[in-house]
């Protein structure tokens, strides 16, 4: 994937580099975690104890209180799949474990949501055989592609499907749809707004419908208790309730253009989603200004 400087309207292609060491990647991710993947870090080369004897090589939680195994490939003829996964089935059977390394690294307070722990799998590319083994495997795994530059410059994209296990060639970035796991919890849109009134399930299709059109790159994901829009971090989640919508927003209240004055600082407040800056939807007329107010947070996630 080429990368070009523009200078006095003439290009020229930036050299690609790589890091000096496994460590070295990891490093950098870990010193980054937030900015690259909004994960926050927990713990790094955490040991697995002598019956299972490994050490996963970056422990986080996410921004939806998920936790997170990150795992690194250096080399072209490294595997991490069944490494990762063989991780992941430690931490579901360890569950205390990685709660105290949580509270230890973020505070006593912290939440976190089992409902779907995640894995991330990072590094320079991946064959069409690895991104057919995860579409057939149920479990949040994640391919992550990332090319680094000289000059400083890094690239970081999710791995594409479809795959065909018979193609040749290389397969694009771009992202993974996968079955889930029996054993990680799978919500739905329907389920939140099962009970709802049909006025507010209307409510909520006409801004689902907007907040998609912001971009091909704006991902949705239920969760128990809000729907979370993203790209590479959450920019708004949506909290469906029987007679309004409140929308939480990913900006600060003080870095917000909102000129109707229907915005509140909720950062002291108890309340779902990720974000702090709080609106109320409850009627299709304000569903236009409320997405002029969601299209600044996306903007700031790109």
């Amino acid at each position: 994937m080429p990368l070009f400087r523009i200078t006095n309207k003439r290009v020229q292609q930036i050299k690609k580099t790589a890091f000096p060491s496994e460590r070295a990647l990891q490093d950098l991710f870990e010193s980054n975690l937030e900015i690259l993947l909004s994960i926050r870090f927990v713990a790094s080369e955490y040991g697995t104890g002598e019956k299972h004897s490994g050490r996963i090589d970056t422990l986080g939680l996410d921004e939806n209180d998920r936790p997170t195994i990150i795992e690194f490939k250096w080399r072209d003829d490294e595997t991490v799949i069944n490494q990762g996964l063989f991780y992941l089935d430690w931490l579901l059977d360890h569950k205390g474990d990685f709660e105290i390394a949580a509270q230890k690294k973020l505070g006593k307070d912290v939440q976190v949501n089992w409902d779907s722990p995640r894995l991330i799998l990072v590094a320079q590319s991946f064959s069409k055989y690895d991104a057919y083994a995860v579409n057939r495997i149920s479990e949040n795994i994640e391919l992550k592609v990332y090319r680094l530059y000289d000059d400083g410059l890094l690239l970081l994209e999710d791995f594409h499907t479809p795959v065909d296990v018979n193609a040749t060639g290389a397969i694009e970035p771009g992202r993974i749809k996968r079955p889930k796991k029996e054993r990680t919890v799978v919500y739905s849109l329907e389920r939140l707004l099962k009970g709802k009134s049909s006025g507010t399930n209307e409510l909520f299709r006409h801004l689902q419908k907007a907040i998609i059109a912001l971009g091909d790159n704006v991902e949705e994901t239920p969760l128990k208790l809000y729907v979370a829009y993203k790209t590479t971090r959450n920019f708004c989640e949506a909290q469906i309730q029987n007679s309004q919508i409140k929308i939480f927003l990913d900006i600060p209240l003080k870095d917000l253009q909102d000129s109707n004055k229907v915005a509140r600082d909720v950062s002291e407040i108890g309340h779902w989603g990720t974000g702090d800056t709080q609106i109320v939807l409850n009627s299709l007329d304000d569903i236009e200004y409320a997405i002029s107010l969601i299209h600044q947070s996306y903007e700031r996630t790109l």
